[in-house]
């Protein structure tokens, strides 16, 4: 994309006018479009007090149109709060009795961790593939994974050091040995095209708050479609039914689509506010977010170098997150915030999420304050060549 066309999008982002934000990872920025979605849901509210049937229809162009994102059916796409209730609907529809052992790597967000560790009384054996430094070799994965394996969930982003997982090659060992294969895109979605099907997915999580540029408080799960039929979930509620408007609380019969996952009332408001974001990225085009993320990440990771600071992150990275070691972070991101840059931390790490909205210009105003600050900063051992 040109500058001036980065420069048109940015514009539509207010915050802007006032900070440099670096932050997508924990928060997406605040787009006009997405305002005036949750504008409009409350002038449905206001001016016609309970629309349910509109809300409703709403939420179905919701369903479609994350379908569309991500390459599959809408009848695969389930709606859900958070990408954790997702991750227990599927939980709570697995059995654990030939096939126990649940094998992730030690990079998953906690979510994925809790959930899979919250279901040992039912019988799972929850066991994690351990990390060599910043990365998982996929070898590791081999080694754990065989035909007691019930499921494999991977993270494409790791949320601490922006370590991408070999999707692709541990799929192919988890199919082989018959276990399923979950993706949690949630670090990454909407920074890259997605195809579930050319990724031979069994079930895909994300949300909406972070590069989906949407709200909180809504997330998807897709559902490979001949699994459905063969999954029912115990977490369960009227908008699971395959007839959520007969109000019948004595019968009990599962949508036969991916809808079988949801629970309760769905999130209106975040569904208002969800579509525009969708749209704004379609409109984009995800294959030039992917190449204008990728030019930032790989600048930042460049003048990191040049000043001799040691990157977390994996040097040929393409993804949204760079994260640099620190002895300090903390202090980094109030360093940061007081010069009117927003970013975050993680453990040891000061973290820089880029998106389609940022400039090479941002990327300058990070290197000006590290460079200023490099005693908070881990320096690169003298004994290790700076461009290795």
């Amino acid at each position: 994309m040109s500058d001036q066309q980065v420069r048109t999008i940015r514009s539509k982002f207010s915050i802007f006018r006032q900070k440099t934000f670096l932050n997508s990872c924990s928060q997406g920025a605040l787009s006009d479009e997405v305002r005036a979605g949750l504008e409009e849901y409350l002038r449905t509210w206001h001016e016609q007090g309970s629309p349910w049937e509109l809300w409703v229809e709403r939420c179905e162009e919701a369903r479609t149109a994350f379908a569309q994102f991500i390459h599959a059916s809408a009848d695969e796409v389930a709606i859900v709060t958070s990408v954790s209730a997702g991750i227990n609907g599927v939980a709570s529809a697995l059995p654990f009795l030939e096939r126990k052992r649940v094998v992730m790597g030690e990079f998953e967000f906690p979510t994925m961790g809790h959930v899979w560790l919250a279901q040992r009384p039912r019988g799972a054996v929850v066991q994690f593939v351990p990390a060599v430094g910043n990365s998982i070799a996929v070898a590791n994965y081999e080694e754990m994974i065989d035909r007691k394996t019930c499921i494999v969930p991977i993270t494409h982003v790791c949320f601490k050091n922006g370590f991408r997982s070999e999707l692709k090659a541990i799929a192919e060992i988890a199919h082989r040995a018959g276990a399923f294969v979950m993706l949690d895109d949630y670090q990454d979605c909407g920074t890259r095209p997605v195809d579930v099907k050319n990724m031979d997915l069994d079930f895909y999580v994300t949300g909406t708050l972070k590069y989906l540029l949407g709200p909180p408080g809504l997330a998807f799960l897709y559902v490979r479609k001949e699994l459905i039929p063969t999954l029912a979930p115990t977490i369960s509620g009227w908008f699971a039914q395959a007839d959520p408007f007969a109000y019948n609380a004595q019968h009990f019969e599962l949508s036969p689509t991916a809808r079988r996952f949801e629970s309760g009332s769905p999130s209106v408001p975040n569904v208002y506010a969800a579509l525009p974001g969708f749209q704004l990225l379609q409109q984009i085009g995800l294959e030039n977010i992917r190449a204008h993320v990728k030019g930032l990440a790989q600048a930042l990771l460049a003048r990191a170098r040049t000043l001799g600071i040691v990157a977390k992150t994996p040097a040929d990275t393409a993804g949204p997150l760079v994260v640099l070691q620190a002895k300090d972070s903390a202090l980094l991101v109030k360093k940061l915030a007081a010069a009117g840059i927003v970013a975050s931390s993680r453990y040891d790490g000061l973290r820089i999420s880029f998106h389609v909205y940022n400039t090479m210009d941002d990327v300058a105003a990070v290197i000006d304050l590290l460079q200023r600050n490099l005693h908070l900063l881990v320096p690169v051992p003298a004994d290790v060549a700076r461009y290795d």
